[in-house]
């Protein structure tokens, strides 16, 4: 072929000195010594919380009889923390540069060293606070792009993801969202409030709305199921310090009162002397209603607007329920299910599982660090432990967190992947802009058909045949794995591999994170045994296609 000398010469220049028989001993792929000089350990104080959190979780497997899963291999924690923080498998040029291959270069190193200084390599890549900032908007604004005219989604995902990348206080960086006035664009923060405007608000905020967002995203509760009747039912507990409270439709709408004052102008997002009135079911008249929060109302409240109020209570010290929804959310981003389901929906007064507490307490004790609290947990032993296990696995087991959980990966997630697998280097800001440009309108439209999961991202949804045929048939993965004058990786590993185990070994790595089992390697080398080149391409296209379209694939295990 013509064309192959062209395409060997730039493979060569594109993974600097080429593959050799294996990623896992002298490949250079993209190789650097940068993070090797960087500190391998997280601080003594991380590792003193980690050892607490371990002993509460081991404390509660032993008091219930549980076998645990033994501790996972390094890659497969790899693709864990890269599904997590970057939404995204590691690439090949990540594997040889942190994976086991680096305990060959650092003979001293532990897995555990290695892991950690992946995870450090992932909360430094701006890729973290990019996809991690569009988690948390989910939660903040929703999914919906709203009245262009007084919300941009776009212009505060960007902002969010600048305040998470410079690892802003979390307390701080929520204050604004409640409180902050301004223009929507030039003030980012106020896209808070005017994501709840519609069409029938008449330029106000939607106060149920904007309430109920509140009570979730920062109390781990839900208030908004008050907002028609009392709580008959006794599903929302706001009995505080041993003193049991039924809750009421007052405390919704009082806690609602709060935002009475935010209106929207040519000025932006201000607050004005307004008052809320709302007619209480049995009620003939609209009630007057003062603001007033639904529990620790013992707590100051400082001087200042109404939102500036209720912003500083929610964030005090004090509120330990603010602290725990925070380790919630982050721990389900992580993990892919919180520790505490649902994920808005934490007791005030618990009980609570291992760990929360003992997260909550040092995340508020240490200026509401994120990237802290994020090396502490993808620490733990349940983040580094096997999702296999050699005993019966029962729920009893995955409620302890006794496994690792099997969760199906979000869209975003799945399609993060299939791009991320198609080229050897990584994508990331060292990329050509056109490349990364490409990349984030392929996810988009590749999420719009697969199906966006909303903003209840962490309910448990099954597969659709709709997606089976998406990643069967669509343009989207069909690109990715045909070898092309695109150079994707298919085509690289049929060209440069030295050998036939060295091409399968290659292309495991490359979607799955593995290497094959015996088993795999022995029949797919039967497959490529004394075919011709031009043979032997087409079969490693279909293997690298057959990957992406297991299950193994499309689950965080």
């Amino acid at each position: 072929m013509k064309w192959r000398p062209i395409i060997s010469v730039l493979i060569c220049l594109v993974v600097l000195g080429g593959i050799s028989s294996s990623l896992l001993s002298t490949s250079q792929i993209g190789s650097s010594s940068a993070w090797r000089k960087r500190p391998l350990h997280p601080a003594a104080d991380i590792l003193k919380v980690v050892a607490a959190v371990n002993r509460e979780f081991s404390d509660s497997w032993k008091n219930a009889d549980l076998e645990t899963a033994t501790p996972a291999s390094v890659l497969a924690v790899m693709r864990r923390a890269s599904l997590a923080l970057h939404g995204t498998v590691p690439s090949l040029e990540e594997i040889r540069e942190f994976g086991p291959a680096a305990q060959m270069v650092e003979t001293t190193v532990s897995e555990n060293d290695l892991l950690d200084r992946y995870v450090q390599y992932l909360l430094a890549d701006r890729r973290y606070a990019d996809y991690v900032s569009e988690r948390f908007a989910r939660v903040f604004v929703g999914v919906d792009t709203g009245p262009f005219l007084v919300y941009r989604r776009r212009r505060f995902q960007l902002w969010l993801s600048d305040q998470l990348f410079i690892n802003r206080r979390y307390d701080s960086l929520c204050r604004d969202l409640i409180s902050s006035t301004g223009v929507w664009v030039s003030d980012p923060a106020v896209n808070f409030v005017t994501a709840t405007i519609t069409d029938d608000s008449q330029g106000r905020p939607d106060l149920p709305k904007l309430a109920g967002r509140t009570s979730r995203a920062f109390l781990g509760m839900r208030l908004d199921c008050l907002q028609c009747h009392d709580d008959a039912l006794g599903t929302i507990d706001l009995s505080f310090d041993g003193m049991p409270r039924e809750a009421l439709q007052t405390d919704f709408h009082q806690f609602a009162a709060f935002y009475s004052q935010a209106s929207i102008s040519l000025g932006g997002v201000q607050d004005d002397f307004r008052h809320y009135s709302y007619t209480y079911l049995g009620d003939e008249e609209d009630s007057l209603i003062s603001p007033k929060v639904p529990f620790q109302s013992d707590l100051t409240l400082p001087a200042g607007s109404r939102r500036g109020q209720l912003a500083t209570w929610i964030t005090a010290r004090q509120n330990r329920a603010f602290s725990r929804t925070a380790v919630n959310r982050v721990w389900a981003i992580i993990f892919g299910k919180p520790l505490v389901y649902p994920v808005d929906d934490i007791p005030l007064m618990g009980p609570f599982p291992p760990g929360l507490e003992l997260l909550a307490t040092d995340f508020s004790d240490h200026d509401y660090d994120l990237k802290r609290l994020i090396q502490i947990i993808t620490r733990l032993d349940v983040f580094r432990i096997s999702s296999r296990a050699t005993f019966d696995v029962t729920s009893q087991h995955e409620h302890a967190w006794a496994v690792f959980p099997l969760v199906r990966l979000r869209p975003e997630q799945v399609a993060g992947g299939i791009g991320q697998t198609a080229r050897v280097r990584t994508i990331n800001a060292d990329v050509s802009y056109s490349v990364r440009q490409q990349q984030q309108q392929d996810i988009l439209s590749f999420v719009k058909r697969y199906g966006d999961t909303g903003e209840d991202e962490f309910e448990d949804r099954g597969g659709t045949i709709t997606q089976r045929l998406l990643m069967m048939n669509g343009n989207f993965v069909k690109d990715r794995t045909r070898s092309s004058e695109d150079l994707n990786t298919a085509a690289r590993i049929a060209t440069i591999a030295e050998d036939d185990e060295d091409a399968i070994e290659m292309t495991y790595l490359c979607v799955l994170t593995r290497l094959p089992s015996e088993t795999e390697l022995h029949h797919f080398l039967l497959a490529l045994k004394d075919v011709s080149p031009d043979q032997r391409e087409p079969i490693l296209e279909d293997l690298f296609w057959t990957l992406i379209n297991s299950t193994e694939f499309s689950w965080n295990h």
